[in-house]
């Protein structure tokens, strides 16, 4: 099979799956775009808009997500964009940790396909799941590597509209997401992750 049409059978799982949160939602919301992306961005979970459209990140929110890429030379066709809960939580809510598990499996197989050199976690919930106990505020703009990816955290596009003084952080963020990949090339591979119990402390590129 190839990567399009594996891509095609993990977002017809994810749209078939029963979890906590899909009686309350219009429709379970798979990842979007370029499996060959050297790019993954991660988000919290399917809006409102995204719920009716069952498209990630396609809402206000999306459309900055577009103009940050577009300001680093990216079209969103380039890239990968997913959630770490593919079902929109009530309310818009924060999704609770067991409701981020439920949906552990699909991350990981969406993950294990593209392989990407990049993983751009867009906000808190992205970041504690992949880098517990970090703070978005003070790790925000730095590259870290935790087993075989490399994660580089920044602000969710919805916490800048929200509030504009975050703004140009989140601009500045994305800027060095070109140097960052080029650096990432440089790096020698990384080593197969040891058991979980055994995984290395997170260490900063930038």
């Amino acid at each position: 099979m190839t990567k399009q049409e594996i891509l095609k059978e993990i977002s017809k799982d994810i749209r078939e799956h029963t979890c906590s949160l899909r009686a309350g939602c219009l429709q379970a919301v798979p990842g979007d775009g370029n499996p060959d992306s050297q790019i993954v961005f991660i988000g919290e979970g399917p809006g409102k808009v995204e719920d009716e459209l069952g498209k990630p990140f396609v809402g206000p929110a999306g459309k900055l997500l577009e103009q940050m890429l577009a300001n680093i030379g990216m079209r969103r066709t380039d890239v990968y964009i997913t959630n770490v809960v593919k079902c929109r939580p009530p309310e818009n809510r924060d999704p609770s940790p067991s409701e981020v598990a439920e949906h552990a499996e699909f991350l990981k197989r969406e993950l294990d396909l593209i392989q990407p050199k990049l993983i751009v976690l867009l906000g808190r919930h992205a970041l504690q799941w992949f880098l517990p106990g970090e703070q978005i505020g003070k790790v925000r703009g730095k590259a870290k590597r935790k087993g075989r990816y490399v994660y580089f955290p920044t602000y969710h596009p919805a916490a800048a509209l929200h509030n504009p003084s975050l703004m140009q952080d989140l601009r500045d963020d994305f800027m060095k997401i070109p140097a960052l990949l080029k650096k990432i090339d440089e790096l020698p591979p990384a080593p197969e992750p040891p058991a979980p119990d055994l995984l290395p402390k997170q260490s900063p590129l930038f």
